[in-house]
């Protein structure tokens, strides 16, 4: 064969491997896609306050390594970094919560892929002062009528409305600021108590009747609040409005998500047990298709 003949073959041949590589790698590279970024944000609820076993990198935030961060990250293979803290408030997104607890926002950077986060039932305390409040009011009037709706009326909406549902607003503006090229689900709070009373359920969680369709409608409210902010900075919103509904704190060990405030088998009150983060993870990666 001719020398410059026998040139072209070697040259086509050499191209056709450099391409069927190119083309392996290619292949290589859907078929295992990179390992995602996760950062897990926010507060008690994000962090599994109460549901052993505890994460002893940090006691005072009082993390559970069987939280939904943990539960997502393991089923779909990402690379966790969980900053979740109980007692958190979107301050201490930009702020240290404790001294050597860094702001969570810090987690960040441009190579994050996922965040989420509960956040904002702490912002002006609205979970703990509805709840104690009416728990006391209930106590007192041995469950008859309404006595929190009648003393504080809208102030727990108000406050919602004019304080946590702008800071959530600024504090996922400053998640995408800080991760402009993640996916942030900022998941609401499944429901604490049921739609209307059960007399059953008083033991357990004091309210007054009147006053339970009160709280829920405060809790729906703040959800309200979340749902708006995520829509309105680019952000999903997982709800579990629907999803939650009958696991609430009345209901039996095995069915409920939430503990109650008194005889609850966890030691945080009126918070996610294992299954209930167990179930947010599920939800959570149903409504972004992962896992």
């Amino acid at each position: 064969m001719p020398k410059h003949a026998l040139r072209r073959v070697m040259t086509a041949t050499a191209a056709a491997v450099a391409t069927l590589a190119l083309g392996l790698t290619d292949a290589a590279a859907h078929a295992t896609p990179d390992t995602l970024d996760y950062v897990a944000l926010g507060d008690s609820y994000s962090a599994g306050s109460g549901v052993l076993p505890v994460d002893p990198t940090n006691l005072l935030c009082l993390r559970s390594t069987a939280n939904y961060p943990h539960v997502i990250a393991a089923t779909t293979g990402a690379r966790l970094q969980d900053v979740t803290c109980g007692a958190a408030q979107t301050a201490h997104f930009r702020q240290a919560q404790y001294p050597g607890t860094a702001p969570q926002l810090d987690a960040l950077d441009t190579g994050t892929d996922l965040v989420t986060l509960t956040i904002g039932g702490n912002d002006n305390s609205t979970f703990i002062n509805a709840i104690t409040a009416c728990g006391t009011a209930g106590v007192l009037s041995g469950g008859k009528g309404s006595p929190c709706k009648d003393k504080h009326g809208a102030s727990f909406d108000d406050e919602i409305e004019a304080n946590t549902y702008p800071a959530l607003k600024q504090a996922l503006l400053d998640v995408r600021a800080k991760a402009p090229h993640a996916r942030v689900a900022a998941l609401g709070y499944p429901w604490i108590t049921p739609a209307t009373a059960d007399p059953s359920c008083f033991v357990k969680l004091p309210v007054a009747a009147g006053d339970v369709p009160y709280l829920r409608a405060i809790q729906a409210h703040l959800n309200d609040a979340v749902r708006r902010a995520a829509e309105e900075t680019g952000a999903t919103y997982v709800d579990f409005s629907t999803v939650s509904d009958g696991h609430d704190a009345c209901e039996a060990p095995g069915t409920r998500w939430i503990e109650p405030l008194l005889f609850g088998h966890s030691l945080v009150p009126v918070h996610p047990n294992a299954l209930g983060e167990r179930r947010m993870a599920e939800h959570t990666m149903s409504v972004l298709g992962l896992g």
